[in-house]
């Protein structure tokens, strides 16, 4: 397999440039991810989509973080529809599988075929700017399971991959990984009693597993959980069963991350963790010496790695849905009414998760 399929790159705005045409037709990346940046109209957005398909035989993943509330890449084309902590409190499991069902035909419409959700961690912060506010469905770990586990199930019954994050216990944090590295002295004990329960219960309806950026000392006091090979190949893998899925870090450019390993060193090691994928966001001119960087890396770490990525991308993303702009009109009332529907619960954050 060609180093650059180990890596999930953002673009730079709503058309591809030159160079990044060059980038992409060289590299093969196994997938790309969209943000509010790249997108203008449903047109645009879907020409895009299908441009991206163009860069290699088989389909590449073509991901956007759509979970609703702050966190909707869409909102300048589209109506948002509520956020996890809004859809938790109104408390109507009717009201979850409609934003699930509507999430992945609005998004299926644009040509996306993978959403970087559900959110699985638990709230221990509430009130901390840790990126996470209004993001989680609930503390307690059943409520997570019935509430995340009831969006994310129909999202995949309308064809749309999920991905479970942000593993271990992003919700520990307390701050923001975009600025810095968060720590929790949680041990394994301890997340095994409560934060990683949502995964194993859902783990037969998850399609991937994003990992945090953050590090528990108590369990690898070296590195952080995106790339821990204690962690990610160690207790997600071999302790807990999850060796089908496919595993990515976070975005790599990420304060936590991007500050402390220069010269994409971060690559390699996320790899030798046990990811299958090293997600680059935003520094994607980086993305040659990352591929560059992946070629050094022993086969023993990618063989596994390289048959999951092949066999997810023939088998789990066939089926785009061609372009209907009546059918897109009729998808956004539709979101627009569950929308009205749900009471708005009003918060703050300064992260930048909500302005990408």
């Amino acid at each position: 397999m060609h180093p650059g399929q180990h890596l999930l790159l953002g673009i730079e705005g709503p058309e591809l440039t030159a160079a990044e045409r060059a980038r992409f037709h060289k590299l093969k990346p196994a997938g790309y991810i969209l943000f509010s940046r790249n997108i203008e109209s449903p047109e645009q957005t879907r020409a895009l989509t299908d441009e991206l398909r163009e860069f290699d035989t088989l389909d590449p993943i073509i991901a956007i973080d759509q979970e609703g509330g702050r966190v909707t890449r869409t909102k300048e084309i589209a109506p948002a529809l509520p956020s996890a902590v809004e859809l938790a409190a109104h408390g109507k499991f009717p009201a979850m599988a409609d934003a699930g069902h509507l999430t992945a035909e609005s998004l299926r419409l644009l040509g996306f075929n993978m959403n970087f959700g559900p959110v699985l961690d638990l709230d221990h912060h509430p009130g901390a700017q840790n990126a996470l506010r209004d993001r989680c469905w609930g503390r307690d770990s059943q409520r997570v399971i019935d509430c995340a586990g009831m969006w994310n199930r129909w999202m995949r019954k309308a064809s749309m991959r999920s991905c479970g994050k942000h593993f271990p216990a992003g919700g520990r944090a307390l701050s923001d990984p975009h600025h810095d590295l968060p720590g929790s002295d949680a041990t394994l004990d301890e997340l095994l009693a409560e934060d990683v329960i949502p995964y194993t219960a859902l783990m037969p309806e998850l399609d991937a597993i994003m990992l945090a950026h953050v590090r528990f000392p108590n369990i690898d006091p070296e590195s952080p959980a995106s790339l821990s090979r204690r962690i990610v190949q160690g207790f997600l893998r071999d302790q807990l069963g999850f060796d089908k899925h496919i595993v990515l870090t976070d975005d790599l450019d990420m304060g936590a991350i991007a500050d402390r390993y220069p010269d994409s060193t971060d690559v390699p090691a996320a790899l030798q963790a046990g990811n299958d994928l090293a997600m680059i966001c935003h520094r994607t001119d980086r993305a040659e010496e990352a591929a560059a960087r992946i070629a050094e890396v022993p086969s023993m770490f990618l063989d596994d790695s390289s048959r999951r990525l092949e066999r997810f991308r023939k088998k789990a993303l066939r089926g785009r849905l061609g372009w209907d702009k009546t059918k897109w009109v009729k998808t956004c009332d539709k979101m627009r009414e569950l929308r009205e529907s749900v009471p708005t619960l009003t918060g703050e954050s300064n992260s930048p998760v909500a302005d990408y």
